[in-house]
Formats: structure tokens, sequence, C-alpha cells
């Protein structure tokens, strides 16, 4: 049987050579295998404004003997994705709420586990020197990785400024909003399963524009390594019909952790400068702001580096 990861590593192998049609077929393939799966190659060359030929010798440049075979392929994708929704009914069935609470939870701890047993230290401390010396730092994560890239950008903005969320409802305007990335600043593109071909087309084009880029994904088979010069590895399986995310929000906070403690007065003096625009403007009762503690880590001792 096809290796799960076979199709994403053959696109990814061969995604830096292809013609513009060919990546837009790459990029349908990655984001909806669900449809590709059940469309001819005329359909999906309708669907993507490509002829029907290019989407054959797309099958045959891949390295599968025709069209029918990469479908299949895709099909088996679907197929074990479905089973895995099957095998949750089956493995969550007849349990109580509670066990299914401890379940979960285990699953996500064994996770966070795996994670730190394979992250890469000189890729970590890489990332926090690309990040601090950015002149502008830009950070794009779709769909369920929003919410990883809207955490990292509202830190990040409490460390150092200059910080840019890009936005992604369309992927003109992912370009627009990276219209003048260039080199001195750094790209963060985070995507996990089922990745993101706009978080990839990011990728490249930051690197195109000489930008640093760093990926923050699940395995060394992920294609968003495609185009980063530092790679944050952390394991996300699928526990039930969604994405764990927890060990990947966990590198995140190690992440930040680690950049405050570099910059430990900036951050004090951000936390300062916001808890006094909360009193002024009476955003918050007293009551309910987390006043800044004067025995916080950032006024402890630490070693510059």
């Amino acid at each position: 049987m096809e290796e799960k990861t076979e199709i994403i590593t053959r696109i990814q192998e061969k995604y830096a050579g292809m013609s513009k049609g060919q990546k837009a077929i790459a990029s349908y393939l990655l984001e909806h295998d669900d449809q590709a799966a059940f469309m001819t190659a005329a359909k999906l060359g309708e669907t993507l404004s490509v002829s029907e030929s290019t989407v054959v010798r797309f099958a045959a440049m891949l390295g599968y003997k025709g069209y029918p075979q990469m479908q299949e392929a895709l099909a088996g994708r679907l197929k074990r994705r479905l089973n895995a929704v099957e095998s949750m009914d089956v493995r969550y069935a007849g349990m109580e709420q509670s066990e299914i609470l401890t379940n979960v939870l285990n699953s996500d701890i064994e996770k966070i586990r795996h994670t730190v047993e394979h992250l890469d230290p000189a890729a970590f401390e890489m990332a926090v020197r690309l990040i601090l010396d950015a002149e502008t730092i830009y950070i794009l994560g779709v769909r369920s990785c929003r919410p990883l890239a809207e955490f990292l950008s509202f830190y990040l903005g409490m460390i150092r400024g200059n910080v840019v969320q890009i936005g992604t409802t369309s992927t003109t305007e992912i370009f627009e909003q990276m219209l003048r990335i260039r080199e001195g600043d750094c790209f963060i593109g985070i995507s996990f399963p089922r990745y993101s071909m706009r978080t990839l087309k990011a990728m490249e084009f930051a690197n195109d524009r000489n930008a640093n880029v760093i990926a923050i994904t699940d395995s060394i088979h992920s294609p968003m390594n495609l185009y980063s010069s530092c790679n944050l590895f952390a394991r996300s399986d699928m526990v039930s019909i969604v994405d764990s995310l927890v060990a990947p929000l966990s590198l995140i906070n190690a992440l930040v952790v680690a950049l405050c403690l570099k910059r430990p007065g900036q951050v004090k003096h951000s936390l300062e400068a916001l808890e006094n625009a909360w009193n002024n403007y009476q955003v918050y009762l007293n009551d309910e702001i987390n006043f800044i503690n004067e025995e916080t880590m950032f006024d402890k001792p630490f070693v510059k580096q």
C-alpha cells in the first residue's frame, strides 16, 4: 500500500521545477484531495483552467503511469482519513465521558513528549535568532492553523515591533500584504496536515525575495520544508475528526518564552505601557486587571547572549 506521505513527497520534490499550471494542480490536489479523487482529468483541468493534457502530464511528472494511478493515490489518502474517523468511533464507543477526556489528554501528552524528544535544539536557537534580528516579521497560518498564527503574532508584538500577521481571505491578498518583504525580514509559515498550498506559495515568495523563512510543521515529509531555512517540528496527529494542535501550541509557547528571556527589558516596558493605556482609557475595571507582578521573570537575573 502506498505510504501516506508519498504523493505529498513527490509534489514536494518536484514543486520548484513546476510550471505555473502544474503548481496550480499541485495546490488543488493538496487542499482539495477529497474532491480531486473523484474528478476525471478533463474535469480537473476545467476546474483549474488548464488543459486535460496538462493534468495527464502532471501525473506522469510525479512518476505515475497515468492519471488513473494518481487518482488512486488520492483516493487512498481519502480512504485512510475516513478510516481514521471510523476507527475513532470504534476507539471511543462505549466510553464514559471521563474516559474520553483522559484518553484524549493522554494522547496530547504523548504528542508533546514526542515533540520534546525529536525537536532540534539548534533549529530552535536559530529560529529565536532570526526572529530577534529580523527587521519585519511576517506570520501566516490558515484554516485550523490561524489561531496558532494569531497567538504567535500577539506575543511577538509584545516583544518587538514590526510584526505582520497576514490575512488569509485569498491568495492574491496574501501577496499584497507581503509586497514589501525583502532581505533582512523573516517569514514564519505554520502548516500541518492537511497542508496549505497558500502558505507554501507565500513561503516560496518570501524565499525568492531573500527573506529568512521559518517553517513550523509536523515532520521532514512536510512540503513546508521546501523553502524554509529553519524547520521546527511538532507532532500533530488526528486524534478524532479534528487535528490535535496541542504540541504545536506548546512549541510556539516555548519560542515566545525564549524570546522574552532574550528581551526582558523591552517586554516589561511593553506590558507597563499597555497597562497604563488600559488604566487611562478605562478598558478594564481595576478588579479585572492582572497587574504586573514585581516578582516576574523579567526582574530576575538572566544571562545575555
